[in-house]
């Protein structure tokens, strides 16, 4: 057998010997946390407070270097698995957190993850992959389940990691400029009033892009084209159009980013809402064809993909396609949006 990592005592033997865990202190309603904490010396003055809390026998450090115990083992753990954009905190009963140190795009190392969690008394847990996060937001935590774990296991960890590459990391958000083009003679006519500002003008600047101008044309392909060559001459790095694209073989906006000489990269995405979007490449500016959903819908396809432009991810055609699983908004009457399923 192997050394033992504890052992127990009677309180009015254990002075002078070190606690190998945490004492927990619950005062009801009022407190709960460390009453004593791992490494405490125990002293003749303990012993009645060690008593009011329960404690007749405690369990006295008798780890060998051969152990690991969970702070330790916890902070170890946390280096390992995390990238860039990552830090975590000081362990808390056991367990350590890991929090973005900026705004971007979370990204899990998922199979990594799994081989970790199925080591055995090992646990790391996760937000979902590219869950958009916010500076200083719990994107994971980590602890070990007994008390002290082999050495050997931790270092089998890192190892893994090592290989694999960080298991946890936050792309940062690239602070784009971009450029709008609303289209619709209704709008552009003064019969309608844009909504676009309160529908998605706010979003690009909350993600911290520039928005460099807005262009309110009619449904004419050739006034479409002018405005999207303006806005690319004006420095864009990506163009959104808004007022709807239609199924209709004729839709305009469609002509119109074609005239602008753009390559249209695909149209239609099985995510609800946000089946009519499109994307299209004017050189190295993306163009982004938002369907009319994005005037009524708080959250849809939009969010999902303007996020992962943002972190310098390249979408195409299949990683739409995949959308699909996740992709079905719930629409609730309070949206929670990124906390909930949709695009998970």
């Amino acid at each position: 057998m192997g050394e033992l990592p504890m052992r127990k005592v009677r309180v009015e033997r254990a002075v002078g010997m070190m606690l190998a865990h945490d004492i927990t202190r619950i005062v009801p309603g009022v407190f709960k946390g460390v009453g004593f904490k791992r490494g405490h010396v125990i002293k003749e003055e303990d012993i009645p407070e060690l008593l009011k809390l329960g404690k007749r026998i405690v369990y006295v450090d008798n780890t060998g270097d051969s152990r690991i115990h969970e702070e330790e083992a916890a902070l170890r753990i946390a280096k390992a698995i995390s990238g860039e954009g990552v830090r975590w905190t000081d362990p808390k009963e056991g367990k350590t957190n890991l929090l973005s140190t900026r705004r971007g795009l979370l990204r899990i190392n998922a199979e990594a993850l799994s081989r970790i969690n199925r080591m055995g008394d090992i646990i790391v847990s996760t937000l979902k992959d590219r869950f958009p996060c916010k500076a200083d937001q719990m994107v994971a935590a980590t602890r070990i389940i007994p008390l002290t774990i082999p050495r050997r296991r931790l270092e089998r960890l890192e190892a893994l990691a090592e290989k694999s590459g960080p298991v946890v990391k936050v792309l940062p958000f690239r602070e784009m400029k971009v450029g709008a083009v609303v289209t619709g003679s209704e709008v552009a006519h003064g019969l309608v009033q844009d909504g676009f500002e309160d529908y998605v003008g706010g979003k690009i600047r909350e993600l911290g892009c520039q928005l460099v101008g807005k262009i309110l044309v009619t449904d004419d392909p050739k006034r479409i084209s002018e405005a999207i060559l303006e806005l690319a001459a004006k420095g864009c790095e990506a163009i959104l159009t808004t007022g709807g694209l239609s199924v209709d073989p004729d839709d305009r906006t469609r002509q119109g980013i074609r005239r602008a000489g753009a390559k249209i990269l695909f149209y239609g995405s099985p995510v609800l809402p946000g089946a009519m979007f499109l994307m299209a490449r004017l050189g190295d500016i993306l163009i982004l064809g938002l369907p009319a959903c994005v005037f009524y819908h708080k959250t849809t396809l939009f969010d999902l993909i303007f996020v992962r432009i943002l972190a310098g991810e390249e979408v195409n055609r299949r990683d739409v396609a995949e959308m699909g699983h996740g992709g079905l908004c719930l629409n609730c009457e309070t949206c929670r949006f990124p906390a909930c399923s949709f695009g998970k």
